[in-house]
């Protein structure tokens, strides 16, 4: 090669370098290994361009500091870099250290506090303060993420907030708490914050408050003795105009006030309204083999407390296995916790689709009679396993035009009042309805690995406010399934069985094996080593 041609190759290799540096923040490839590809931004938010006439700004305020010493806020940057190069220019990122562009002010009124953390520095330890929030723009309405340190639902917090500044509609969940003795804030807490994270405005209503026609989604929980039919009149005629709505709800009562005592409850027609819409939630306790572990407290020997930890049936550890992939809220179903769970029973009526959600196991089975919820009866728990057992219902979805339950009866009145309820609905509209036959499973005072429940609730309030491809999102998310997928005794003994041999006997006897092969080997090269070398000496 001459060194004309050397000149050239070299001044060509530096064009072409510049040229990939400046192109390089409009492409975007990105190596994702993982099972549900969770580490890139899936179709929806890829063709996010198609839905925003106008540019979206997204800035990201991470310290420098927080950057220098952890992961995270480098796989953040990342995401919202492939959200910037999938958009054809609609999605502007900008990242900055509010601390640098001399910002804290503006961001903590933006609601992005900073956090405290230990950081390690020349072998000396101390707190800072770093911030990690994002900040989305569209016109002149904003969304703050106030703390970001995981990528496990960025993308959905993303997109949905996005989609939401863009179409200016909010995403809002309608809250009825049925039950007289419960309230939302309290009994429900941990409901509450996930649908506020997920970016949903929460609008709680009182049992026979209007309801209004314009609302995204309703969640009735409970009240299966306390609502009358002024507050059902209410929920049948939003229903009738195309609402939708989630019911979580159970035939019979656990009391655990003093001992814990079931009774079967005197339903004043929400379960009868339900059940005409295609889904029977039956006055019964279902147990299951994949049982929780209760911890309870019993009186011991000479008068001394005892604490006992039994495996409780009537608390079913739901396992992943068990839901119906085949639809949007249940697939990548991540199993939940069901306490004291009812089945339900699917009849839909003359063009409605119903579609089971989740399940016991085939090992699963009733009592319907003589409840015994008392860990101290478990010998009566057992009573109706024979004739009652196998897979039972525990959640299901339905959708369509559904009757009315007040059809063709007067309007309810309420005693003393002078107000009217609104006549129904001229047409009905395509609705959507969940029931799940439990209504403690979001509940702030038996959950404790909330995370499942939390996560098929929201997605049930997706689906609800027909965000069906947003569920895709979360489904992609990284969630650790329950151990216990072998229910059935005998197969979970084999299986343990094979392991334990496999373990202590197989792999061992193959090292062994493979060592003295080795050593074998080894000294038959020897030996042939020597021959050879005293062959040549000869």
């Amino acid at each position: 090669m001459t060194k004309k041609q050397t000149s050239v190759l070299t001044i060509l290799s530096i064009a072409a370098l510049a040229l990939a540096l400046l192109i390089s923040q409009r492409l975007w490839v990105r190596l994702d290994l993982t099972k549900n590809k969770a580490y890139t931004i899936s179709r929806v938010s890829r063709n996010l361009y198609n839905e925003i006439p106008d540019q979206v700004r997204i800035t990201y305020y991470v310290s420098d500091r927080l950057a220098s010493v952890v992961p995270i806020p480098g796989e953040i940057t990342d995401l919202l870099r492939e959200y910037a190069a999938y958009s054809r220019g609609r999605i502007l990122l900008t990242v900055k250290d509010p601390v640098k562009a001399n910002l804290v002010e503006e961001v903590e009124r933006l609601g992005i506090q900073g956090q405290q953390i230990e950081i390690v520095e020349r072998d000396e330890a101390g707190f800072a303060t770093v911030y990690t929030g994002i900040l989305i723009e569209y016109l002149d309405r904003t969304e703050v993420l106030p703390v970001v340190f995981s990528l496990e639902t960025l993308e959905y917090d993303l997109t949905s907030r996005i989609r939401s500044l863009v179409r200016g509609a909010d995403r809002e969940i309608g809250v009825i708490v049925g039950d007289a003795g419960k309230q939302w804030s309290t009994n429900y807490g941990y409901l509450d914050q996930a649908l506020t994270q997920a970016g949903f405005q929460v609008r709680t209503i009182g049992a026979g408050e209007e309801i209004a026609d314009t609302l995204p989604a309703l969640f009735v929980l409970g009240g299966m003795e306390d609502l009358d039919d002024w507050a059902l009149y209410r929920i049948d005629r939003y229903i009738q105009g195309g609402g939708k709505a989630l019911f979580a709800l159970e035939g019979v009562a656990v009391e655990t006030q003093t001992g814990i005592t079931a009774r079967e409850l005197n339903d004043q027609g929400l379960l009868a309204m339900i059940a005409s819409y295609g889904a029977q939630v039956k006055p019964a306790l279902v147990l299951d083999r994949t049982a929780q572990t209760l911890s309870y407290q019993t009186g011991g020997r000479g008068g001394f407390l005892e604490y006992r930890m039994v495996r409780y049936p009537h608390w079913i550890g739901v396992t992943g296995q068990n839901g119906n992939g085949g639809h949007p809220i249940s697939a990548s179903f991540a199993g939940a916790d069901m306490f004291w769970s009812s089945p339900v029973e699917l009849n839909p009526p003359a063009g409605i689709e119903g579609t089971i959600l989740f399940t016991s196991t085939p090992e699963a089975w009733l009592q319907t009679k003589d409840f015994q919820v008392n860990p101290d009866m478990d010998f009566a728990f057992t009573q109706e396993m024979e004739e009652t057992k196998g897979t039972k219902v525990l959640a299901a979805a339905l959708a369509g035009k559904f009757p009315s339950w007040f059809a063709g009866k007067d309007k309810p009145v309420r005693e003393g009042s002078s107000e009217e309820l609104p006549d129904p609905p001229g047409t009905s509209g395509d609705a959507r309805i969940v029931v799940i036959g439990d209504t403690d499973m979001a509940s702030l005072m038996f959950i404790r690995n909330r995370q499942p429940n939390l996560n098929f609730l929201i997605k049930a309030a997706d689906w609800l406010c027909n965000d069906d491809d947003i569920i895709g999102i979360r489904n992609r998310s990284i969630l650790a399934g329950r151990l216990e997928k072998i229910v059935d005794i005998e197969k979970r003994i084999v299986a343990m069985s094979f392991a334990r041999a496999l373990n202590v006997i197989v792999i061992p006897l193959a090292v062994i094996v493979a060592g003295l092969l080795i050593a074998l080997r080894r000294r038959r090269t020897i030996k042939e080593n020597l021959a050879a070398n005293n062959g040549e000496g000869k």
